[in-house]
């Protein structure tokens, strides 16, 4: 009975991620809780001193990149933009910041910054 029970469970959830792969796949999902059309604001900075690119591990979709983005939009005299194919984020600076407020902020969204 035990043994029921258990591939019972197992059968469950196999479906589920089944199911919810199949959505991701015909874009009607995130993977991590996209699939909506907002797009994070824009930020514009008086004066670019600088730029710097960092690569940001684990963003796999739009909503990644929104979060990305206004996690580094979010810091005064930086802003931030990301090519999600190549996995970077590209940040403008108008007054320096240190690199570890940058990788703070993109860290604590869940993200991993490399090197």
């Amino acid at each position: 009975m035990e043994n029921i029970i258990i591939i019972g469970i197992l059968v469950l959830v196999v479906a589920v991620a089944i199911l919810h792969t199949v959505k991701h796949f015909r874009g009607k999902g995130g993977c991590c809780g996209g699939g909506s059309s907002y797009n994070p604001r824009k930020k514009k900075l008086p004066s670019i001193l600088y730029q710097k690119t960092f690569k940001v591990e684990g963003m796999h979709c739009d909503h990644c990149k929104n979060r990305v983005e206004e996690a580094v939009n979010d810091i005064p005299g930086v802003a931030g933009s990301v090519d999600l194919k190549k996995g970077q984020v590209t940040v403008s600076y108008a007054q320096d910041v240190a690199d570890e407020v940058i990788r703070a902020k993109i860290e604590r969204e869940g993200y991993t910054v490399a090197g």
